[in-house]
């Protein structure tokens, strides 16, 4: 019964790249083509934010850890080509936002990822 499992998706570089601000490590997660698909209460499920391959969701990464705000990766479960995972971020004035995400993978890599999010208000 010898099916060879693919790449592993690697969640210490997802617990890194989140927790220590690092861009860089997140992107390393995506697929050249991945997408992005962000709903929250500005970007609505029927018109939701979409980034399309590395050099957008690069831009979107650098632009979210690199604001001063704490980052945490609360829970990640992997079942076969599918992650879960939730993050709680604080801003310096206490502001908390939440986010929810589910990611499939191709060969160990994120090739599409939808995450929900909300924010004190």
């Amino acid at each position: 019964m010898g099916t060879m499992a693919g790449p592993a998706f690697d969640t210490e570089a997802l617990r890194r790249g989140i927790e220590g601000h690092s861009a860089a490590d997140l992107l390393s997660l995506y697929a050249d083509d991945a997408e992005v698909r962000v709903v929250d209460r500005n970007t609505q499920p029927s018109h939701p934010k979409i980034m399309h391959g590395r050099n957008e969701i690069g831009e979107m990464l650098d632009d979210v850890y690199g604001r001063d705000m704490t980052h945490k990766l609360e829970q990640c479960v992997i079942q076969g080509d599918h992650v879960a995972f939730t993050e709680s971020c604080q801003y310096p004035d206490g502001v908390k936002v939440l986010a929810s995400s589910m990611v499939s993978l191709r060969d160990g890599k994120i090739v599409e990822h939808t995450m929900l999010q909300a924010w004190d208000e």
